[in-house]
């Protein structure tokens, strides 16, 4: 059964998140919804991130299985033309066949997300649904200097969601940088996985740390703390974005 790697880029903001939810719409729904009209299949994708409802991507990566051995150009064209007759806010940007062992999930080596703040005053137009507006003036590089404690292997029950079904909270977070251009101020993070909420939260103790009313000491005692009532609160998934996601071994293509 020819196995396919597709490339996804969504607006998250009318959709319940990545995953098929009993009720609401998700973007794994819209594709699959877009695969039995392409073919008449209903097949089960996987995605390398589930992001949550009103998240973003430009890089998710997901894989499928289909019966017929379709030319990799077809099935994006095809996917792509169903996704808009149904008005999705979905594009599959690349689709190419792939080694029956690919997973999209179990397979990447790491994920990089950016979350984009708007610090300013006047409201989000262009902008609306795309980024947290800020209206106090934030530090970004207190907020960088906050971030290098969160960086390495550690327990991450502080920045984990109640709901978070992972069998651990220990992670090894290998980036998380903060920058600022202007009004605008990017916190870039890369692990190989996330927990549940864990760059949103991250970014919401940052953002205390960049209006002055904790220090880097702060960030790090809550880290420390492992107890999510630490955590600070929780940014909105307005301004994160699943920007790519990375894999050890080029993919092994099994059809033309």
């Amino acid at each position: 059964m020819p196995r396919y790697r597709i490339d996804v880029e969504y607006d998250g903001t009318p959709y319940a998140g990545w995953q098929r939810q009993a009720g609401q719409h998700s973007v794994q729904a819209a594709i699959e919804q877009a695969i039995h009209a392409f073919c008449g299949e209903v097949v089960t994708i996987r995605g390398a991130g589930r992001t949550d409802a009103g998240v973003h991507a430009t890089g998710q990566v997901a894989h499928l299985d289909l019966a017929r051995d379709w030319p990799a150009e077809r099935v994006m064209g095809a996917l792509n033309a169903h996704l808009t007759a149904a008005g999705e806010r979905v594009s599959v940007v690349a689709a190419s066949a792939v080694a029956a062992d690919f997973d999209a999930r179990f397979s990447a080596t790491a994920r990089h997300y950016l979350y984009r703040i708007v610090n300013r005053r006047a409201p989000l137009a262009l902008e609306k649904n795309r980024a947290w507006l800020v209206t106090q003036r934030l530090d970004a590089t207190a907020m960088h200097e906050a971030a290098q404690a969160l960086v390495g292997r550690h327990d991450f029950t502080t920045f984990r969601s109640v709901q978070c079904q992972a069998k651990s909270p220990v992670k090894t977070l290998d980036r998380l940088d903060v920058s600022r251009a202007g009004d605008l101020i990017e916190i870039r993070a890369s692990a190989r996985s996330f927990l549940h909420n864990q760059v949103r939260s991250m970014v919401g103790t940052l953002r205390k740390a960049g209006d002055g009313s904790w220090s880097v000491a702060d960030v790090g005692a809550a880290l420390a703390a492992a107890d999510r009532a630490a955590c600070g609160p929780v940014a909105p998934p307005d301004g994160l974005y699943l920007m790519r996601v990375d894999y050890g071994a080029p993919d092994r293509p099994n059809s033309s």
